[in-house]
């Protein structure tokens, strides 16, 4: 071997180390963080975490630019493909009761690697969103006073004209994020009831637009005389479909939370379920009474709803809408500095991030160095940089954590599920308690095979057809199909999103194309329902696997190519900065370098996804940091 290269062995553990998964803790509930978030409060913070500035800007861009009064079937559309991914995170959100949202989904199922870039994306997605959402906040507000702030700021400190830089400090912006993340480190009761407070005006101000819309409607906007109901066509109303996915960005907030819920496993399922269903109602009754209010075709795109009701001779109205977008806009402020700093925490408790950041605060027992750090980085950010053209820029990270969770979704569907264990934290002696014995063991593993095949393995019905499958060896099937589930599920979303012209392709070599890809996802899907998943009583589960995850991965990954070079470039570069700070610290400082080994666990009698009964009987020496303990002579196997 050439002097100085690293062996193969060396490169063996190194990949280890970046595909390790950090254990499931399903049942542990113990947590440094205070459980006193309820159902209500997860449904408000995922309502005020959506509902922001896409409703009184977003509709009438869409509206005007895109689908027409047609509009209301984007968000409808836009809301079935967003519940998609709600689903994959209530459940993980369910099963999983810790901090870390995608972060932490990732690292169970994919790898640590992978984890902590999901984690590093998430963390620009919060601080460019609240950032921006300061900044439109400062504009709302400077607007019902006539810019006498915007003129103030410029006459005494001047413009700028410097790249990516903001034309001018907009000291209000920060300020309020420095304020809201005051109130955020008071703890996370406090956060609630602000939260509370915000959404329940926003939502009473939006169930008063809507009537008062209603009321000023005119059927005769949606006649043929001003372009019909639908005047781009199909095409518009699935690119405003594209559009429109975006202004559900936010319910991931209630799976981030789920450390601080009393009940989880129903809390978040519920709330996801409620909130994004409110929220899809709301977005599809303003978009309806904005268009019959006027012409689609003669809105104002950057303050539609106020200009509506203006052209309409209500005047007085647009200052409630004013109110009403500030509301919105400030709960999802809220809900980006909430989430923010315990994504931080996550990652830095599990050694990937600086260990400043897993420090929690006695009295609020909330993460406060990361509330301080990131929240003064959000209000630099606010402060001096032009937002508007990094705003496409949160969409690629949030897509692309949306097609991990769901992948994430599937690989443990298709593994055995931990054993489950006390409510208290997993130590060994739990675990030792639980199973006294390798009789104890083989009595619990000969059970679950007696009465059902385990995850993974093909369906018991199913094997006269497809025995072929068992040929492979244990789990390659499922770990195939996945890998060509993924593969055509991106050759599918380029085809259909670039088309023959974009890719250089004859029309016949297109049409093969589409249909190649199309059949490998089809197939893939049915070997994929062909095996036996895990199936847990009392947690949430979803419906249709593994058909709603591979959805919502070729959703995904279709929105994501229509993002521009530009957005791939930088996103290239974050990335690439992301990695540095992975192997220059993360890497060296995991947890998992910290935890026992293999063998030693297996003393313990730890059931793992992989463990077979054949695996099970065979000895294992004990490690020599610990001690091996003789067992009870009630725990000696019997001879056959």
């Amino acid at each position: 071997m050439v002097r100085g290269l690293p062996s193969a062995a060396s490169l063996a553990r190194f990949c280890q180390k970046l595909n390790r998964l950090k254990p499931l803790e399903e049942s542990t509930m113990e947590t440094s963080l205070r459980r006193c978030l309820s159902t209500l409060d997860l449904t408000l913070l995922g309502v005020g975490g959506m509902v922001g500035s896409g409703l009184y800007v977003l509709t009438g861009t869409v509206a005007k630019e895109m689908a027409g009064p047609a509009v209301l079937l984007s968000f409808a559309v836009a809301a079935v493909a967003s519940l998609l991914s709600a689903l994959c995170y209530a459940e993980f959100g369910a099963r999983l009761p810790r901090t870390g949202s995608a972060y932490l989904f990732t690292y169970v199922s994919m790898g640590e690697l992978w984890a902590f870039l999901i984690g590093w994306n998430v963390l620009l997605e919060y601080l460019i969103g609240g950032a921006a959402v300061a900044r439109a906040w400062s504009g709302y507000l400077d607007s019902m006073f006539n810019h006498r702030i915007h003129n103030f700021t410029q006459a005494h400190i001047g413009t700028w004209q410097v790249p990516l830089l903001a034309h001018y400090p907009d000291f209000l912006a920060a300020g309020i994020i420095l304020l809201a993340s005051t109130f955020i480190s008071c703890g996370a009761r406090v956060s609630s009831w602000l939260n509370h407070a915000f959404s329940v005006v926003s939502l009473v101000l939006i169930i008063f637009i809507i009537i008062l819309g209603f009321i000023l409607a005119r059927p005769h906007n949606w006649s043929a005389e001003e372009g019909g109901f639908a005047p781009f066509g199909f095409s518009g109303i699935m690119a405003g479909t594209a559009t429109c996915f975006y202004a559900f960005v936010g319910f991931d907030v209630i799976a981030a939370s789920s450390e601080e819920a009393r009940n989880p496993k129903q809390a978040v399922p519920i709330a996801i379920s409620i909130s994004l269903s409110l929220v899809a109602g709301a977005y599809i009754l303003v978009s309806t009474v904005l268009t019959l209010m006027v012409p689609w075709h003669s809105l104002n795109p950057d303050s539609a709803l106020a200009d509506a009701f203006y052209r309409r001779g209500y005047s007085w109205a647009g200052y409630i809408v004013a109110a009403g977008s500030i509301c919105a806009m400030n709960t999802v402020l809220l809900s980006s500095l909430f989430s923010l700093p315990r994504i931080v925490y996550a990652m830095a408790v599990d050694g990937l991030f600086f260990q400043v950041f897993a420090r929690v605060h006695p009295r609020t027992q909330v993460p406060l160095a990361g509330i301080i750090v990131f929240g003064g980085l959000m209000s630099l950010l606010a402060l001096l940089l032009d937002l508007e053209a990094l705003v496409q820029f949160l969409s690629i990270g949030t897509l692309l954590a949306y097609s991990f969770v769901a992948t994430s979704i599937l690989m443990l569907r298709f593994q055995k599920a931990p054993p489950a264990s006390s409510p208290g934290p997993a130590s060994p002696g739990s675990r030792v308690k639980e199973y006294h014995s390798f009789s104890d063991h083989i009595q619990l593993v000969g059970t679950e095979q007696a009465s059902a095949p385990e995850p993974g393995q093909l369906r018991p019905a199913l094997r006269p057809y497809l025995g072929f499958l068992d040929r492979f060896s244990r789990g390659a099937a499922v770990a195939w199909a996945l890998g060509i589930l993924v593969a055509s599920a991106i050759t599918l979303a380029c085809v259909l999103v670039f088309g023959d012209s974009a890719l250089h392709l004859p029309y016949w070599g297109y049409i093969l194309l589409l249909l190649l890809s199309s059949v490998a996802f089809l197939l893939s899907l049915l070997v994929l329902g062909a095996h036996q998943q895990q199936r847990l009583q009392d947690t949430f589960q979803i419906p249709m696997v593994p058909l709603t995850p591979a959805l919502s991965i070729l959703l995904n990954v279709s929105l994501m190519l229509k993002l521009s070079y530009l957005t791939w470039l930088r996103f290239s570069i974050w990335l690439l900065i992301g990695l540095t700070v992975y192997f220059g610290y993360g890497i060296w400082h995991s947890k998992e370098n910290q935890r026992e080994p293999p063998e030693l666990i297996a003393t313990r009698y730890v059931v793992f996804p992989s463990t077979s009964l054949e695996e099970v009987v065979q000895p294992v020496q004990p490690s020599s940091q610990v001690p091996a303990q003789e067992p009870s002579p009630t725990e000696q196997p019997t001879s056959p």
